[in-house]
């Protein structure tokens, strides 16, 4: 999967709460846990969506990034 063009992927802090299911199902590791939040290391991650539909409080998302 091709990583989209000027978009990043984010995670709503103020949402997650440590749940671990996006890194479980994240097919090219880039996303981790650290105090209890997941982290993007954005650089890593395909854009592929497979862990967005999984959050259960809906913190995940792809975002068009504006300069």
């Amino acid at each position: 999967m091709a990583r989209i063009p000027e978009h990043e992927f984010v995670v709503d802090d103020d949402r997650c709460f440590g749940c671990a299911a996006c890194v479980a199902f994240c097919p090219v590791n880039a996303i981790q846990l650290k105090k209890h939040l997941a982290i993007a290391i954005e650089p890593q991650c395909t854009h592929c969506n497979h862990c967005i539909p999984l959050c259960p409080v809906h913190a995940l998302s792809i975002i068009r990034v504006v300069s």
